[in-house]
């Protein structure tokens, strides 16, 4: 089996969890997205250079108020701002990469993260491509959601009231599998007290960023007895 296959193959099952939760969420995209007049093309153009996920549906909302450019930057530094996060805790991960370097930094979503954050590349696989066939398949998943969501938006009427509620979900699925995955839990409760904590204290729409730089600064600070621990 060459090299590209069985990555491809040892990848498929982490991706899963993915899958169910893209292919819903994507779909509701592309249902919105069609809903503004916006066609396929476009569509699947904004979920395989934008792949922003949340931004994504903010998007929706920009190209119908008009072109805002300044607004625009503003408010994708805003929604995004945690992925300064994700990209300085793999800096040590994302090493030596080569050409494809690029790439796993575009498509680090937060799913991307989560599952490449927990999974263990098998023996004899190249965790070069096997980090690429995670980020990648997880945005073959988005894209093929939100044009399957744009081309049943032509076709049907939906009420998309509560689909957001398949993130929330997903994340709590690749939580418990993380959880299962691993001996030494303190990681995963550092960011469940951190988040919590945040909550409390800045409220729902602002809680975010500050957990991340909580959780950040408590791994750091904890990271020699972590590391003995083999996480």
């Amino acid at each position: 089996m060459n090299t590209h296959k069985a990555a491809l193959k040892a990848a498929l099952p982490y991706t899963l969890p993915v899958l169910s939760g893209y292919i819903v969420l994507g779909a509701a995209y592309g249902i919105l997205m069609n809903n503004q007049g916006i066609s396929l093309f476009w569509i699947a153009f904004s979920s395989i250079f934008i792949y922003a996920g949340s931004m994504q549906f903010v998007t929706v909302a920009l190209l119908s108020t008009g072109f805002d450019l300044p607004g625009a930057f503003l408010m994708t530094l805003m929604v995004n701002a945690r992925h300064l996060f994700y990209g300085i805790s793999f800096l040590q991960k994302y090493r030596n990469m080569g050409l494809i370097k690029p790439y796993l930094i575009f498509s680090l979503t937060d799913e991307t993260f989560s599952l490449l954050c927990s999974a263990e590349v098998p023996k004899n696989i190249s965790r070069k491509w096997f980090y690429f066939y995670i980020s990648f398949l997880d945005q073959l998943y988005w894209v093929i959601g939100s044009l399957l969501g744009g081309f049943l938006g032509g076709l049907l009427k939906f009420d998309t009231n509560g689909l957001e509620f398949v993130l929330t979900a997903l994340f709590v699925v690749i939580f418990i599998n993380q959880w299962k995955a691993t001996k030494n839990h303190i990681p995963a409760i550092i960011g469940l007290v951190s988040a919590i904590m945040c909550r409390v204290l800045f409220g729902a729409t602002d809680f975010i960023i500050p957990s991340m730089i909580v959780i950040l600064l408590s791994v750091t600070l904890l990271r020699s007895p972590l590391e003995r621990r083999k996480l």
